[in-house]
């Protein structure tokens, strides 16, 4: 073997490892970033739609800008929302609090009734010892959960910062990047990335479809039964929802310990409607909405959230089914391209018509080797080849 091969493949083995070594160590600013680019991705078109309608195709800043300021004070509304009632009734508890312990002592009251008939009651007399060890121990990672909090916090702000300079300068980087290639080529970029974008954005619609109607039939169980602070837990469970196959989970948690507190036959109820609606979400109601604003298969669905769930936890749960709705756009162009021309049309979906007709290609009257999607063999040059004709697309 020349001195030049082996050198040269020591080198892109140290390159490999170069890359994978920063790429471990940056993983965090590699997260941010693609959260930045999905979210980039679906307010983009809302972007696009402000700057014709309202700017006549200019002002492109300002219009990103007034995108920006309506998401985050809808966001702003949303986490009010949650954290005003749950502020009052707070502080409602904190003044109630001596009051509920002496009577969850004694056994009375909601909590002191679910205790007493649980057992749970007796059960923490006995063990008194090991539970004030525990809380003890709970004041020492005090500072870890501070510092993940301003982590989160910091997070919070680099992603929406990346997401705004992506979608003020994404026209341009999109622009500069496909000159760098050929028309044709460019071209055809340029289609298979709007049919990615779009399944990101038809993912998004549809997540926070599914997490509005969680939510909407949490608080109408929760509003028949009699649980207090049913809007407060049912938009828990709506946001929660927004994470595939164990979000509802989550949420129900939450909502049933709520109803077993209320009474009993309430913790019932709504136990037994999120076992129900479980089920129906993850196998009937996900898979067909992710199936019509996605274009992927219920089964591909179901096994990218696994494999997503197995490979980074939540945010692979989160990312799983967009990443593969663009893979399945980009293994699409591909056969199509090697079936003969682009389409012309985008490629998202269930549609398999064929390439372009045969009298509108650039190589019409050329007699090229038969390929798949240019037509179906004659059978003399299938009898010449020894291969039967397949079919016409």
């Amino acid at each position: 073997m020349p001195t030049r091969t082996i050198l040269a493949t020591i080198g892109w083995l140290l390159v490999t490892a170069l890359a994978l070594y920063i790429l471990i160590h940056i993983r965090q600013v590699v997260t941010w970033l693609v959260v930045g680019a999905f979210f980039a991705v679906a307010l983009a078109p809302v972007v696009g739609w402000i700057q014709r309608r309202v700017f006549g195709g200019k002002r492109r800043s300002l219009a990103t800008l007034v995108v920006f300021v309506v998401a985050f004070l809808l966001l702003a509304a949303v986490i009010t929302a949650f954290a005003v009632p749950l502020a009052q009734e707070g502080t409602k508890v904190a003044g109630q609090l001596p009051q509920m312990i002496e009577d969850a002592r004694n056994g009375r009251g909601p909590v002191g009734g679910l205790l007493d008939r649980t057992n749970a009651l007796q059960w923490v007399q006995d063990n008194q010892d090991k539970i004030g060890k525990f809380a003890s121990g709970l004041t020492t990672p005090a500072a870890g959960v501070l510092s993940g909090l301003a982590t989160g916090v910091a997070g919070f702000l680099t992603v929406l910062v990346l997401a705004y300079l992506m979608v003020l300068e994404g026209p341009k980087i999109v622009d500069g990047t496909l000159n760098l290639f050929e028309p044709a080529t460019g071209e055809r970029i340029r289609r298979v990335a709007t049919d990615c974008a779009k399944s990101v954005t038809g993912y998004l619609s549809g997540n926070l479809l599914i997490s509005f109607i969680c939510g909407l039939l949490t608080y109408v169980v929760l509003l028949i039964c009699g649980v207090p602070f049913a809007g407060l837990i049912a938009l828990f469970v709506g946001i929660v929802d927004l994470i595939p196959l164990v979000g509802a989970t989550i949420g129900g948690v939450v909502a049933v310990l709520a109803g077993f507190i209320h009474s009993v036959p309430a913790g019932i109820a709504v136990l037994i409607f999120f076992v129900l609606y479980q089920q129906l979400e993850n196998h009937l109601l996900q898979p067909l909405v992710f199936a019509r604003t996605v274009k992927v298969n219920p089964l591909t669905v179901i096994v990218a959230i696994l494999i997503g769930v197995e490979l980074l936890g939540i945010l692979g749960a989160l990312l799983a089914i967009p990443v593969a709705s663009i893979v399945q756009v980009i293994l699409r162009d591909v056969w199509d391209h090697r079936r003969g021309q682009p389409k012309a049309e985008p490629t998202v979906g269930e549609d398999r018509r064929p390439a372009l007709p045969e009298h509108e290609r650039d190589d019409a009257g050329i007699d090229p080797a038969p390929v798949a999607g240019r037509g179906a063999d004659t059978p003399a040059q299938s009898s010449a080849t020894g291969i039967a004709a397949p079919p016409r697309a």
